[in-house]
């Protein structure tokens, strides 16, 4: 593909090298990291500390900031380029014009399993030895793969991608656009019980799950149902992959949480809010929007819109580090402090 067709594909584009050296229109035959990138690739510098790249990669195009130093630097080197306000973006776009993840052609292998009563759209693909239990509704252009379980009154949107190994439980509703990664579990049964004095009583979890459209779950990740009402992700959410929604949790919209996030039931989080990997939340918490909660973070309190956390307990950002700055100097303060009671006795006798 010609240089010049995937500065007009990507659709962002804002300035390009064709405009002053309209004969630098490599041929672009994939993409790749800049630091490993050869000929006929296309990369991108994102970042001061990708900016030296510049003048050491052996790639043939690259996508830019608006930054006219390393434009400059790029045409010094003879490197196509075009410029974008967000260069991971558009190298995101050009990845999509090289790569196509696979997806089985629209027929039902025979080993599958179709319950007479499930209602299957157009251009379904369904693969070896999945099962689609009683009431199923499947709508146009759904891709289940291989040993994909699909519980009773399930509800799958158009377009929706179940990949192998993954389990939907009974009553759960699947919008169109999501996919579903493989060794997930979305529906299944929330934890509860109650105690008792002879122990544990099970609560059973008559909810329901509903993933809105748009929203991915990663490998493993599990998302459960609750004892009433319903367990709810939000329009296009992306969960990594080990993550853990628990019962009659609320999520909002754009939502983005990374691997091996936890929170227990109850919990509310707002729109556009990122969760890093490991972060813990506790049960009923209310995470407002466009918060950020770092690494291993452990939330046990409710969390104001746009706030940053750090640390366990979360504190706010700024604050956790002027703690860390303290905690560091704890042993002289602890010598200083001996000092001076020493001093103070003697000065008392």
């Amino acid at each position: 593909m010609q240089f010049s067709a995937i500065a007009q594909s990507i659709g962002i584009t804002k300035t390009s090298s064709l405009t002053a050296f309209p004969e630098r229109d490599p041929e672009i035959e994939g993409v790749a990291a800049v630091q490993t990138a050869a000929a006929g690739t296309l990369s991108y510098i994102e970042g001061e500390k990708f900016a030296k790249y510049v003048e050491q990669t052996a790639a043939s195009a690259l996508i830019l900031p608006n930054d006219e130093a390393l434009q400059s630097a790029a045409n010094e080197q003879g490197i196509a380029w075009l410029s974008a306000a967000d260069p991971r973006l558009g190298f995101a776009r050009a990845i999509g014009l090289f790569y196509k993840p696979f997806h089985p052609s629209a027929e039902i292998h025979p080993t599958a399993i179709i319950a007479p009563s499930a209602q299957v759209g157009r251009d379904v693909a369904i693969g070896a030895h999945a099962v689609v239990q009683a009431g199923v509704k499947i709508g146009n252009g759904v891709c289940i793969h291989p040993n994909v379980v699909v519980y009773p009154d399930v509800v799958l949107g158009d377009r929706v991608i179940l990949h192998a190994n993954c389990v939907i439980h009974e009553r759960t509703q699947i919008g169109t656009d999501c996919v579903i990664h493989s060794g997930a579990a979305i529906g299944s049964e929330g934890f509860g019980f109650v105690p008792t004095a002879t122990g544990w009583e099970k609560m059973e979890q008559s909810g329901i799950t509903v993933l809105e459209a748009g929203v991915e779950v990663g490998c493993n990740s599990t998302v459960d149902r609750p004892a009433v009402g319903e367990t709810r992700i939000r329009q296009g959410t992306k969960l990594d992959n080990m993550v853990h929604v628990a019962h009659g949790c609320e999520i909002g919209a754009g939502v983005v949480m990374a691997a091996q996030v936890g929170m227990a039931g109850g919990v509310t989080v707002g729109n556009r809010v990122i969760l890093a990997g490991q972060v813990g939340i506790s049960n009923q918490a209310k995470i407002g929007d466009g918060a950020i909660a770092t690494a291993k973070a452990g939330v046990h309190s409710d969390v104001p819109p746009g706030e940053i956390v750090t640390g366990i307990p979360a504190l706010p950002h700024k604050m956790f580090l002027k703690a860390s700055a303290v905690f560091s100097r704890l042993p002289e303060m602890h010598r200083t402090l001996r000092k001076l009671s020493r001093q103070a006795n003697l000065d008392e006798s």
